[in-house]
């Protein structure tokens, strides 16, 4: 395979693992995820990577998908400091108060039905859009909702995954 000549997909090619590792980091939690994709350097264009990424997630076993999911704040509550989780609840941010408390209160049902957080790619959704998906989902089965969270964190990751290609932001 030729490696790529893109300057940030080659520093993630030649980074030691350690730092390419922690690139990956902040685009999801489970370790055995960032192992996957890191084994499968060099690449030769973004897109190889984003589907050595999805491959990657098809491949989570139950425990690191839910280490996965863990990674990620509940709706309407992204990490403070973290600009990437406020980025992509953004809707949820400019949403009215009574749109945020009914998320919220589903939110809690979901977690408290499902054993984890509601997890969906929240990017370009308004507030409404995050609370009907919330309530729609929380009739699903438990083995319905676990496909559902793993398409959603193939989704998360490829943002990601682009933002920091696009942006630069796999390389010190």
């Amino acid at each position: 395979m030729r490696p790529s000549t893109d300057p940030v997909l080659a520093w993630f090619n030649t980074a030691d693992d350690a730092a390419a590792h922690a690139a990956l980091r902040e685009v999801c939690a489970s370790a055995e995820w960032c192992a996957a994709v890191l084994a499968r350097r060099p690449y030769p264009d973004p897109e190889t990577l984003l589907d050595a990424a999805d491959a990657a997630t098809a491949g989570l076993g139950a425990a690191e998908l839910a280490a996965a999911a863990a990674g990620h704040p509940p709706l309407g509550s992204p990490t403070p400091g973290d600009a990437v989780s406020a980025r992509e609840q953004r809707g949820m941010a400019d949403a009215s108060e009574q749109v945020r408390a009914e998320t919220a209160a589903l939110d809690r049902a979901y977690r408290q039905r499902f054993g984890h957080v509601f997890l969906i790619c929240a990017t370009g959704l308004t507030g409404e859009q995050l609370r009907d998906a919330v309530r729609a989902r929380l009739g699903n089965t438990p083995e319905r909702e676990s496909e559902i969270v793993r398409a959603e964190l193939g989704r998360i990751n490829r943002v990601r995954l682009t933002r920091l290609i696009t942006e630069g932001a796999l390389r010190p």
